[in-house]
């Protein structure tokens, strides 16, 4: 009986073994399937920064006549992902000072001169912020092994601002040459060598387009029961279509329009957006309208690091309508002085330079403007657009000196007021407002001066709303009902006594 037990015993113990290895074998197997078939290798290596779509300057390669052997596009795609994560964790070094994520992308020989820069610049309390807008590389040599590659990228377009002590002390655009060498580790393209061949000053001069037959009579556009979503679920061309002819028999030949950044997909364009904005211009041109496209409505992110990501969105959405019959002109942002303050006026005046130079290279056709809020700061980057807008909406008295201000300070450039009017609310939350008759004498008078001081206009706007978001005027409601009563036509659908001056 004993010996019995203890065969049972050294069967079950045998059998346990061979389930034990089994699994292990069974572990190991699964590892390995999993480091080859495309795993994050950012979770494997637990790299310290992982770019999700935080980088993208305009990448151009040379087509592929390299030494050694061929380069298939899979391998291309691998490079150019972990160049670009390479110049994305050295911008944030240098901005922080801190070396997270450099050792993902850089081997052991070119981390060191890295690691010393940021130490010297910590050491002298410098920091930078930078960024890439375009590369234009060359694969130079890959190695029979394929794990060597020799790539130059040339006109290399970068910007940076030094600051020591937080104070700025240089701002730059460069064009540079780099030489660099890649090796395979680890399943990362790391930069085994980085050397500068060049740098000079990069000026853009971006070709001005003539507008000596611009000729702007026109309106501020939304449907009246879907406003600042004109896009969304609710959108009707029918709706428009009926708005357009509206607007076109009332003597303007205009409409201004709104592309929200993150309504259409930041970086990624939703495609069915742009769908929808082809038809808006489809029913403007049906009706002898003209479209002034306002960009980056809803934006107020500036940060250099993110520059890349907003010139996708721009480069998309002017790639996709540039051709159209109706379009007239790009405004590259609205009111973008209300966020001086809080984001910093230099960072918002060099996001709104560069910018104008995607748009420009992209559409060399259309002119381009800015939709400033205030005639105080309508010269701002006068040299680089093709003509000026303002925004008014104080006292009337006051017009014709700021109108003679700005045509001193820009004698050549075409003067658009490209938004006004006045709300005719006047109840529990505001009680000495306006009134339908005070609207009326308002739009009257403006028009005269419209008129005297040969300005274009675009006003504001077409229909009272029975709702405003909180995201336009905040939730105050003595601000939002405001808000609600700037139209021609009432929430009714009929015509209000300014309607007889909303053109000259």
């Amino acid at each position: 009986m004993v010996r019995i037990n203890k065969n049972i015993l050294r069967s079950i113990l045998l059998a346990s073994y061979i389930m034990i290895v089994a699994l292990i074998i069974s572990g190991v197997s699964a590892l390995f399937s999993y480091l080859n078939t495309g795993a994050d290798r950012s979770t494997m290596l637990h790299t310290e920064i992982k770019k999700v779509d935080q980088y993208a300057p305009k990448m151009v390669w040379e087509p592929l006549q390299n030494e050694g052997r061929p380069m298939d596009d899979q391998t291309l795609n691998a490079i150019q992902h972990d160049y670009l994560d390479a110049w994305y964790v050295k911008q944030i070094a240098n901005k922080s000072n801190k070396t997270a994520g450099i050792k993902d992308y850089y081997t052991d020989s070119a981390r060191k001169n890295l690691f010393a820069f940021i130490d010297l610049n910590k050491a002298q309390d410098i920091s930078i912020e930078a960024t890439t807008l375009s590369h234009n590389p060359t694969l130079e040599y890959f190695s029979q092994d394929g794990q060597l590659a020799v790539v130059t990228d040339r006109n290399v377009i970068e910007y940076k601002r030094v600051f020591k002590a937080k104070e700025l002390i240089l701002e730059t655009t460069e064009t540079s040459t780099y030489q660099m060498v890649f090796l395979l580790e680890d399943g990362f393209w790391r930069i085994r060598h980085l050397v500068k061949d060049s740098a000079d000053i990069y000026n853009s001069e971006p070709q001005q387009i003539n507008v000596d037959s611009l000729n702007i009579k026109g309106i501020n556009y939304y449907p009246q029961a879907n406003p600042w979503n004109m896009f969304g679920d609710e959108f009707s061309t029918d709706t428009i279509a009926k708005d357009f002819k509206i607007i076109k028999d009332a003597g303007l030949n205009s409409v201004r329009l709104f592309v929200q950044y993150e309504d259409f997909g930041k970086e990624h364009i939703d495609a069915k957006k742009i769908e929808k904005l082809k038809q808006t211009l489809d029913l403007a041109e049906a009706n002898n309208l003209k479209v002034v496209l306002t960009l980056f409505d809803f934006f107020g992110d500036y940060s250099i690091m993110n520059w890349t990501l907003n010139q996708r969105h721009a480069e998309s959405v002017v790639n996709a309508v540039k051709d159209h019959n109706a379009l007239l002109a790009w405004d590259i942002k609205n009111e973008p002085n209300l966020d001086f303050e809080s984001r910093g006026k230099d960072n918002v005046i060099a996001w709104l330079d560069n910018m104008i130079d995607l748009v420009k290279s992209t559409d060399s056709i259309h002119p381009v403007t800015i939709g400033w809020s205030n005639t105080q700061s309508a010269s701002i980057l006068k040299d680089k657009v093709d003509f000026v807008s303002f925004h008014y909406y104080e006292d009337l008295e006051n017009l014709d000196a700021a109108v003679a201000a700005l045509k001193t300070e820009i004698p050549d450039k075409p003067l658009v007021l490209q938004e006004f009017g006045l709300s005719s609310y006047s109840g529990f939350w505001k009680p000495f407002g306006s009134s339908d008759e005070d609207q009326a004498n308002y739009h009257k008078k403006i028009q005269e001066q419209i008129a005297a001081n040969n300005l274009q206009f675009m006003s504001w706007t077409l229909y009272d709303f029975t709702d405003v978001p909180t995201d336009v005027v905040g939730s105050r409601p003595w601000r939002r009902n405001t808000q609600k009563r700037f139209g021609f036509i009432d929430k009714n659908g009929a015509k209000k006594a300014a309607f007889k001056y909303i053109s000259n």
